[in-house]
């Protein structure tokens, strides 16, 4: 890595996202409107929210009848047994419950709260909710290909969440979706400054790509969906998401 410097634009001009709309023509729109012409090397950041709002990921509370396990599981953390059951349908294992907290396993690997279902900026009411996904690598790669059809660069894409971290207060942004870019760099072999090899250096690239975009794209009511980051020099590579997720015989904490 020889980057000393990059640039990163939150793209003005991205409308609120519907089920079925197309992404990659919305983006090429935003593209042309704030006067950027993709280069190969580039990076689109886009957040879960959008994606799973074009892909349909909308669930109506009304239509969730709980379990008994979520019934349970509602009256120990004080959330919506309909929002618990989503959350236990969306998760392999559950691996934190207290007061106002359930911390899941999710089935595409990761661990997080509430299993990623949010109600933040999502339309129709406070009956719906939106999930993640479906397979976020994927959509990634669809979207990768659709934006290379039309400017035959080689633009890499991540797809980026809000997650909470062990032992440390704050959110930070994290890359659930990869392609085109290496999710993990591998530093072992290389020297330090004094020549000494390292042994044990991962580094989380994709998520810091997805955490410095967060800095533009917010949390709130700011609708900067999609960061364009230019400068960085990694190699076009076929990362996945799930390259980042710690084997569960590594995991000291879930």
């Amino acid at each position: 890595m020889e980057t000393t410097s990059f640039t990163a634009t939150a793209l003005a001009g991205i409308p609120l996202i519907h089920s079925g709309d197309n992404l990659v023509a919305l983006i090429c729109q935003a593209l042309e409107q704030n006067a950027i012409a993709p280069q190969d090397g580039d990076i689109l950041v886009i957040a879960s929210k959008i994606v799973s709002k074009s892909e349909g990921r909308y669930v109506n509370l009304g239509d969730v009848t709980p379990s008994q396990r979520a019934l349970a599981l509602a009256e120990q953390t004080g959330k919506d047994p309909r929002i618990v059951e989503l959350v236990l349908q969306e998760s392999r294992n559950v691996s934190r419950v207290a007061r106002g907290v359930l911390v899941t396993e999710h089935r595409l690997g990761f661990v997080s709260a509430n299993a990623g279902i949010d109600q933040s900026n999502v339309e129709y009411g406070e009956e719906q909710v939106l999930l993640l996904p479906l397979d976020p690598d994927q959509s990634a790669r669809k979207l990768r290909s659709g934006l290379r059809e039309v400017y035959n660069k080689d633009i890499g894409v991540v797809i980026s969440d809000t997650h909470g971290r062990p032992f440390r207060l704050g959110n930070v942004g994290v890359a659930i979706g990869v392609a085109g870019l290496p999710a993990l760099l591998d530093l072992r072999g290389q020297p330090d400054l004094f020549g000494r090899t390292m042994q044990i250096s991962l580094l989380g690239y994709a998520d810091l790509i997805a955490s410095a975009a967060h800095l533009l794209s917010g949390e709130a009511d700011e609708g900067r969906p999609v960061i364009h980051i230019r400068g960085l020099r990694v190699s076009s590579f076929e990362g996945r998401a799930t390259d980042l997720y710690r084997p569960p015989e590594q995991d000291l904490y879930r």
